[in-house]
């Protein structure tokens, strides 16, 4: 279709969008079925498409965030369209649809944003998106050592050499220097799965100081001050969190951010009956995974230390009284529940989600 689209009101461009090619679905001002095309992926191919309309100010342009990230967002902004990147997760879909190709997605996304029935995420700036990036990059080098750590205890247990005390503290450092293996091929194992281990903490290590600099530094600087002044979230935690959630102010209530996190329980009720079931884990699955391990400080009681004080002593008053307030709270809160639970993951995933809340507080305080 070369022809220019001529059109007396808006124009919704449903797009489908992989590595090579893009479906596109047009759906006109007055008009119920989409027309459906196909595109090559790059920059001189969306140019020739939206050369064809001649008023950009018409078109509504949409398409499901996914492994192809924000530049065809941005180009499409820098040419004075609308575009909205939608979250893929709150796409309506029929109970019985069974059948899924490129162009039946670029048309339903089309008749879907006409008729305002998606939900379009926040698109992070360059400079945001770099350091989230960043941040996920060391998320991905804990991971890997967490998975190394796993290899090394296993091949011990394997052989008889059993640690019962804390992992990976100091002294169980200087246990495993000390296990020697009289069979060679037992040594060389060893000698590798230590070798993959140094190196992970060593990128580990390298990540982490690229980090400090985007602590005082660059679009979440106050965000990683005054989350730094609660217990538990550290300046990497704090900077985490800062390039995941955005935008705290899209939010309306310290509810709607506990859902964005998929720390709120299941629900599946009707009529008389309600059942909850399991947190959802919809949405953000590292800022999820950085509350939760924020949480876990505040099974101990109340305190002040050293390296909290240092990291409240560039934030104002009222920071610091919400953050002890909130300690107050949720380390009394974490007792409570863990005298009741049988399972401390469950109490620590209950009081992420309350921490959740006080922090969405902080960040939207005039």
């Amino acid at each position: 279709m070369n022809s220019v689209v001529h059109s007396a009101g808006p124009i919704h461009l449903g797009l489908d969008v992989s590595k090579d090619k893009i479906a596109v679905g047009i759906l006109r001002w007055g008009e119920q079925v989409p027309d459906t095309e196909m595109l090559f992926n790059d920059e001189a191919s969306v140019r020739r498409l939206i050369d064809r309309f001649p008023d950009r100010g018409q078109l509504r342009v949409c398409y499901e965030a996914g492994p192809t990230g924000f530049g065809l967002h941005r180009l499409l902004r820098s040419m004075g369209v609308a575009c909205d990147v939608i979250a893929p997760a709150l796409i309506p879909k029929a109970p019985g649809d069974r059948v899924k190709t490129d162009r039946r997605d670029c048309r339903r996304l089309a008749r879907l944003h006409r008729a305002g029935e998606l939900v379009a995420i926040r698109v992070p700036s360059e400079a945001e998106e770099a350091v989230r990036d960043l941040c996920r990059a060391r998320a991905a080098v804990v991971g890997d050592r967490t998975r190394i750590r796993h290899r090394v205890s296993k091949f011990l247990l394997r052989h008889d050499r059993v640690w019962r005390e804390t992992a990976w503290t100091v002294k169980h450092e200087q246990w495993l220097l000390g296990q020697r293996f009289d069979e060679p091929a037992l040594r060389a194992t060893y000698a590798h799965y230590r070798a993959m281990l140094t190196a992970r903490e060593a990128e580990l290590a390298a990540v982490e100081a690229d980090l400090a600099h985007w602590y005082t530094h660059g679009p979440f600087t106050d965000a990683v001050a005054r989350l730094a002044a609660y217990r538990g979230v550290a300046y990497v935690g704090a900077l985490t969190i800062a390039s995941e959630v955005g935008d705290w102010r899209r939010f309306p209530a310290a509810r709607t951010f506990m859902g964005f996190t998929g720390l709120v329980p299941s629900e599946y009720s009707s009529g008389q009956a309600v059942r909850r079931g399991h947190i959802t884990k919809a949405g953000n699955t590292h800022l999820r995974t950085q509350l939760i391990e924020s949480a876990w400080a505040y099974q101990h009681h109340p305190n002040l230390g050293v390296t909290l004080r240092r990291r409240q002593e560039h934030v104002d008053a009222a920071t610091v009284a919400r953050s002890w307030s909130a300690q107050q709270r949720l380390s009394g809160r974490f007792r409570r529940l863990n005298a009741r639970k049988t399972s401390r993951s469950i109490v620590a995933v209950a009081i992420a989600r309350e921490l959740a809340g006080f922090l969405w507080a902080e960040m939207t305080a005039a």
